[in-house]
């Protein structure tokens, strides 16, 4: 019996690797564009595309809507999301507030070695638009996206969860997928140095505004777009 339940668990550890695996790989599909907004959610077609049984595939469908990558309606199935202009607008609101509460607190928490790592990565952020010429800024994931550093920096486990998970793939896909002409790389990277001359100098009321006011700016320019 107990070689039956050992067993048992190694096969559940199994299934529960692929599909973290599988849901890595379906959020960059998603995210880039590779599976298209709004397009129907086949599970025998992705089953056969990565090679991998129902199981872990319904798995990892059930974490995308639990990030908002798939939404369900009813009589038609699971969606990829279609993110609308007013629906951007909305997060974009909310993300003002919760990333400048997270600048507030990266301020008042952050170390020596992680000013150091920022101030590191932003130099490569500049070399990049540098070298195309200001044509774009990264497509930023996880540790190389400044906004995501700063939010660990906060140490405040509400806001990583949900900045660093609920919201953080839908505003990467934004960003993949948006037009260029919404993009503003080099005033964008003026921003972050401010902010983390702010943060450095552990100025939290300066570090909050300066991000309020640069998502603020972007909300601007998606709220521009919907007006015209």
């Amino acid at each position: 019996m107990n070689v039956q339940i050992a067993v048992e668990e190694t096969v559940l550890l199994k299934e529960g690797t692929k599909s973290e695996n599988l849901t890595e790989r379906l959020i960059e599909e998603i995210v880039e564009g590779r599976i298209e907004s709004g397009s129907k959610i086949s599970e025998p077609e992705l089953a056969k595309r990565f090679e991998v049984s129902r199981g872990p595939l319904r798995e990892a469908i059930m974490r995308l809507e639990g990030l908002g990558l798939i939404e369900r309606i009813p009589h038609v199935g699971a969606r990829v999301i279609t993110l609308s202009q007013q629906k951007l607008v909305e997060l974009y609101s909310v993300r003002e507030a919760l990333e400048g509460m997270a600048a507030r607190l990266a301020a008042k928490h952050i170390c020596d070695e992680e000013v150091a790592e920022l101030e590191k990565l932003l130099g490569r952020h500049s070399e990049h638009i540098d070298e195309v010429e200001g044509a774009s800024y990264f497509h930023q994931h996880g540790d190389f996206d400044f906004h995501y550093r700063i939010i660990k920096a906060s140490q405040n486990s509400q806001l990583i969860h949900l900045l660093c998970n609920e919201l953080y793939h839908l505003l990467r896909m934004y960003r993949y997928q948006s037009p260029r002409t919404q993009s503003r790389p080099e005033s964008a990277l003026k921003e972050h140095l401010f902010i983390l001359d702010a943060i450095k100098n552990k100025d939290e009321e300066l570090a909050e505004l300066l991000m309020r006011r640069h998502i603020s700016r972007s909300k601007a320019l998606i709220e521009k777009n919907l007006d015209s």
